[in-house]
Formats: C-alpha cells, structure tokens, sequence
C-alpha cells in the first residue's frame, strides 16, 4: 500500500495512560475543556448500569480542522479515545489531550482497533510534532497487518 492511501485510512485510535499509572481523568474536567474549545460540542455521560464505575462512559463529539470527531472516555480502564480517524488527525486529538486534558509531562500510550485486533501492545505516543506523531501511528498501522 502506498504512503498516500495508509495517510487516508481511518480506525479507532485509544489512548491511555502507562500500565499502573493513573491521569486523573474526570468527565466533568474532559467535558468542561470540550466545552471551552466549542461550547456546542455534543457531550453524554452514560451511567453505566454495565461498568463498574457510576458514569462509567463519557461519549463526545470534538472538532478538529475540519473534521468532526466522535470519542469516548473511560475512567475504569482509564483511556480516551477517538473513532473513525485517520493518523494525521488522531496525531492532533493526542496532542490536545496531552496540552489540555492531561497533566504536565504525563505519559501516553496509543494502540487502534486494529493493534488491539492484531494483539499489539499499547506504544508511548512521542513528544514530537504532530507529523512525527503521525508517521508513528502509520507505521503502527502497517504492523497491524490488516494493509495487505
């Protein structure tokens, strides 16, 4: 497969915070920084009458560029994700989460449907720009297997 079409290829991307390590994650702190960028941003606590936590998901929409994302948060495990992406834009969600949502210096870990599928371990998302970023997730992708 070629750079240009692995650049157009969209999946779920999951973020999470190292094994044993915790972020703080609250909706109600996840839910006001969505508000602050786009007050019209679609927000829902579900109760989770499934999960073992009281609101035990968090489902959003978030703009980013043009594109219109929707995502969920978790608190038990601990992890946000994006659905439907492709790596340039999960590149951008992982960085306004990591300035934004998480505190300073704090790890992050990524892993897609496809990594999961393909039994990949979870990876730390690098410190760098959002086009390093990016080729990480698309060299992800290939070890996936699914671009055969």
């Amino acid at each position: 497969m070629e750079s240009e079409e692995i650049t157009e290829l969209r999946t779920m991307y999951i973020f999470s915070p190292p094994e044993g390590q915790s972020w703080g994650l609250t909706y109600e702190g996840l839910g006001a920084l969505l508000r602050e960028r786009d007050p019209e941003e679609s927000i829902r606590v579900d109760d989770g009458s499934d999960g073992p936590v009281s609101g035990s998901s968090m489902h959003f929409g978030i703009t980013l560029g043009d594109e219109e994302l929707e995502g969920m948060a978790l608190l038990a495990p601990e992890g946000v994700s994006v659905m439907d992406c492709t790596a340039h834009t999960a590149a951008a969600f992982a960085i306004w989460l990591s300035s934004n949502a998480l505190p300073t210096g704090a790890a992050v870990m990524f892993n897609t449907e496809w990594g999961l599928e393909a039994e990949l371990p979870d990876t730390p998302v690098p410190e760098a720009t959002r086009p390093r970023i990016a080729a990480t997730f698309m060299e992800h992708l290939k070890d996936t297997g699914e671009l055969d």
